[in-house]
């Protein structure tokens, strides 16, 4: 069975850096995505990720079930921007170029579709950076480096088991799912899109339940093994910081450094094609 956002060992450049110059990496990612709405530069964003997620070997069964609720979440974020803000573009880009009129009071504006654009690929520059630091950082290697850095071990811990739970979720998942079907109710794509959506919404609640069952079981595990009891705590996963690691956080910085003073070289985030 494939596993949803599952650590899968592979012997890559990204699987060897150390966890937390993934995350650094992530981190810095999303903060120049979420400064910039140069299309330029978040275009190169987009293509950076791509290598990297195809350089990271990562299959697409892997990250096929999140993706598609990550678009569907992207298509209702821009839908609620358009319906509340449908001339936010005209306002930021300073023009209004009306290409038809749509509803009363929302037309289709020229620099509307052009901010929705930006919007839309700001997903696209994010999205692949996590299913690379999802697949790619082994969670127990990744709390020993939070831990190292000064992260207290409770924090860390807690860390790599969100982690490694986020395939038992979808196991979870997949057996409810399977339970129903066998039960004569279609969640498979011969439903409506309709139907498919309120039976799978129907999942939430046993899927809560299994997954406070096992919160309670792993907590009394740890409890009764005494974790937290003291301040320290060895780890048998650790890597240290190596060169290469030394060698993607510089280029990380630097390119972000490229990227925001590009963005803001002519005092403004917003790259304006028209002006």
């Amino acid at each position: 069975m494939n596993r949803l956002l599952s650590y899968e060992e592979k012997n890559t450049w990204l699987h060897h850096l150390s966890g937390i110059t993934k995350l650094l990496f992530f981190l810095i990612w999303c903060f120049t995505s979420a400064l910039t709405y140069d299309t330029r530069v978040l275009l190169v964003m987009i293509a950076v990720s791509v290598v990297l997620y195809i350089m990271s070997g990562t299959r697409w069964q892997q990250v096929s079930t999140v993706f598609g609720f990550i678009m569907v979440f992207m298509v209702l974020n821009l839908v609620a921007i358009f319906i509340f803000s449908p001339y936010q573009g005209t306002q930021i880009y300073g023009t209004k170029t009306v290409l038809t009129a749509f509803l009363p009071g929302h037309a289709i504006t020229r620099e509307e579709l052009f901010y929705l654009f930006n919007v839309m690929i700001k997903y696209f520059t994010v999205v692949p950076s996590v299913f690379i630091f999802m697949v790619t950082t082994n969670p127990s290697e990744f709390a020993a480096s939070m831990n190292r850095i000064g992260v207290p071990y409770t924090i860390s811990y807690s860390v790599a088991l969100a982690l490694r739970y986020i395939p038992d979720v979808q196991s979870d998942y997949r057996r409810i799912r399977n339970a129903q079907e066998a039960r004569g109710i279609e969640m498979s794509a011969k439903a409506k899109l309709k139907d498919r959506i309120r039976r799978t919404s129907s999942i939430i609640f046993p899927l809560l339940f299994s997954a406070m069952d096992h919160i309670d079981v792993v907590s009394n595990a740890m409890e009764l093994r005494g974790f937290g009891k003291k301040k320290k705590r060895t780890w048998y996963a650790y890597r240290k910081l190596e060169p290469m690691d030394y060698a993607v956080l510089a280029a990380t910085v630097l390119f972000s450094a490229a990227a925001l003073i590009i963005t803001f070289a002519d005092g403004n985030r917003f790259w304006n094609p028209w002006g």
